[in-house]
């Protein structure tokens, strides 16, 4: 990497930034899953139903053990955006990457059974839309629903006031595209911005994103937390309305070296349903926790949006600890896990495909490998 701020990129093998990647967006499914059966209820709830110490292993939701919920669903499809985005600049020269990534939006909303008010033929297109266990809804956001079913044209941002957590909550891979197309912090948190600004009109809704797709490009690169933090807090000051989401962040780091016992300081940053909440909860818990599994089970045994902070959580403690921190008991029944490590692996490998556009004769045979990733990431 280069052009990083405030922190010196880290001689790492392959294997353990592949493992980062992969701890990435696998542990933020994990998080969402283990969060996802008490996401709608009070701490005092979960302890009376699980006993003293929470929810600290998968119990069924929607139907299964290991679910997923609407967090990683968006999540795979921000990825599966942001690799489109990225064959279409590279072979063609150009593109907007928001306007990508709200088409696969839009694919997610077809399985949730809605019809978006700009119709394409193309819209249910691509190999992620395909597997049928993400049709599914499994408790999505009202905000996402609405701004995407009134998106007009691709890319136009959203017409509401929303602080809401699901503009962070999908900002993951926007940190590990970064770290392979070696974008800069500044890129890197404009793009969280802008893939959030799609469904989420106020700042508060848009700069969280922006954050944590910053600090996941830091902690890829071998950062440490606090490394990525200051990073990330240099360029939120420069934003217009980062008040709420600084406070935030300081109120979680102030609280990370505090004796305030986890589940008192995490109810004093909030309940996580919007956005400079959810990433403050995750930044403590990801701050004071010791192993994956420690973080991951403070993060859901709360009131409120446990799935969202569990995933944000995961994101974060995976990109720190690698895949191998993820325990075997949780990683086993998780719903989509081979799609989503496929996913992750696409975007770590992409900087070395060969997507370059050129058209072919009938009598010319195409490489195939070049065929297989315009199949699967066709760049329009």
């Amino acid at each position: 990497m280069s052009d990083l701020p405030l922190w010196h990129s880290k001689r790492q093998q392959k294997r353990t930034i592949k493992g980062r990647f992969l701890g990435c967006l696998l542990g933020g499914a994990v998080g969402d899953a283990l969060g996802a059966p008490v996401e709608f209820m009070r701490r005092s709830e979960i302890l009376s139903t699980f006993g003293p110490d929470g929810i600290t292993e998968y119990t069924p939701a929607y139907g299964g053990l290991g679910t997923i919920t609407d967090d990683t669903q968006m999540t795979l499809f921000t990825a599966e955006g942001l690799l489109r985005a990225m064959v279409r600049g590279r072979s063609r020269g150009m593109c907007h990457t928001s306007s990508v990534v709200s088409h696969a939006y839009l694919r997610w909303l077809l399985t949730q059974g809605e019809r978006p008010a700009k119709k394409d033929d193309e819209m249910g297109d691509g190999w992620l839309f395909q597997y049928r266990a993400l049709h599914n809804c499994r408790a999505p956001g009202n905000t996402c629903l609405s701004a995407l079913k009134a998106m007009q044209s691709f890319g136009d941002p959203a017409h509401n006031d929303s602080k809401g957590c699901g503009g962070v909550m999908r900002a993951a891979p926007v940190g590990l595209m970064g770290w392979s197309e070696e974008w800069d912090a500044q890129k890197v948190f404009r793009e969280g911005v802008e893939l959030a600004a799609l469904t989420h009109g106020h700042p508060t809704g848009q700069l969280p994103a922006g954050v944590l797709a910053m600090l996941i490009l830091a902690l890829t690169d071998g950062a440490s937390l606090r490394e990525g933090l200051a990073a990330a807090k240099g360029i939120l000051r420069n934003e217009v309305r980062h008040e709420e989401t600084l406070r935030a962040i300081e109120t979680a780091e102030a609280l990370a070296v505090s004796p305030m016992p986890p589940h008192e300081a995490v109810a004093q940053l909030g309940q996580g349903w919007i956005a400079e909440e959810a990433l403050a909860i995750s930044i403590y818990c990801a701050l004071v926790a010791r192993t994956f599994r420690q973080g991951v089970i403070m993060a859901v045994n709360h009131d409120g949006d446990s799935d969202s902070t569990g995933s944000i959580t995961g994101n974060l403690l995976g990109a720190i600890y690698g895949v191998k921190a993820i325990p075997a008991a949780w990683f086993e029944p998780l719903e989509l896990r081979d799609v989503i490590a496929e996913l992750a692996e696409d975007l770590y490998d992409c900087p070395d495909w060969d997507i370059s556009w050129c058209e072919f004769s009938e009598n010319q045979e195409e490489p195939k490998d070049r065929k297989r990733i315009w199949q699967k990431y066709p760049g329009w």
